[in-house]
């Protein structure tokens, strides 16, 4: 009789242990296994067809010199610490970058002449507004350079939840340009597609991206993160 119950416990014991391994398989998956997003701090290719390439993830510094373009900057062009940013304008993480982190960069560091901000574009493919967002502040800045660019990059942040190709032409009329001719030719599909190219290049593997002096930062990090690395190289 006791053999028999110990049987029974024995099998009952297998099959718990067979659900509970069950249920942590279905939670991986979910949770990490899709790579629809990391955690809470970005928002990352979400399967291999959407990356941009096979490159591997780098270690440790990166050559930030061959991952700057033409693109805008804000700050002293001579500052001693570069932070290049690879974002996305319908991402809600680059948005709380920009409203969040940003402001605290630019009070203790770029406004100060230490730091310069690179943007660069990495519009993921799932987000349908992304890629003429970016070509948007690229038309943009061709009618009123950098400034003009700074100021169409915050209206798009500003007004994410209505972002559509229709208002970008509206928010720019707003501030001046006309880009309606240079948004609908795609005129600068290829220059915001090469900063994806080269993002993926450089291991962004997710929006927001960043190289601070070549050294990898991944996600809406807070200010003291940025903080941390930026005094490191001062």
């Amino acid at each position: 009789m006791e053999e028999g119950n110990i049987k029974i416990k024995k099998s009952t014991m297998w099959q718990v242990l067979t659900g509970v391994f069950a249920v942590l398989f279905v939670i991986s998956l979910f949770t990490g296994g899709f790579g629809i997003q990391s955690s809470t701090t970005g928002e990352v290719v979400k399967d291999t067809q959407d990356q941009p390439s096979k490159n591997n993830k780098p270690s440790g510094l990166v050559d930030a010199k061959q991952f700057t373009d033409d693109d805008a900057v804000l700050g002293d062009p001579d500052a001693p610490v570069t932070i290049i940013e690879w974002s996305d304008y319908e991402c809600p993480f680059c948005s709380r970058f920009w409203s969040q982190t940003l402001p605290q960069i630019k009070e203790q560091y770029i406004d100060t002449g230490k730091v310069k901000l690179v943007y660069r574009d990495f519009p993921l493919s799932f987000h349908q507004n992304a890629q003429k967002a970016a070509e948007a502040t690229e038309c943009v800045r061709e009618q009123g350079g950098d400034e003009a660019f700074w100021k169409m990059h915050d209206k798009i942040f500003e007004n994410q939840q209505s972002l559509s190709e229709a208002n970008l032409k509206i928010w720019a009329n707003e501030l001046g340009y006309d880009i309606s001719e240079c948004l609908d030719s795609g005129k600068y599909t290829s220059e915001t597609q090469k900063d994806l190219s080269d993002g993926s290049t450089a291991g962004i593997r997710g929006t927001p991206g960043f190289l601070v002096n070549g050294q990898l930062v991944s996600g809406a990090q807070p200010f003291s993160a940025f903080e941390q690395v930026i005094e490191s190289q001062l």
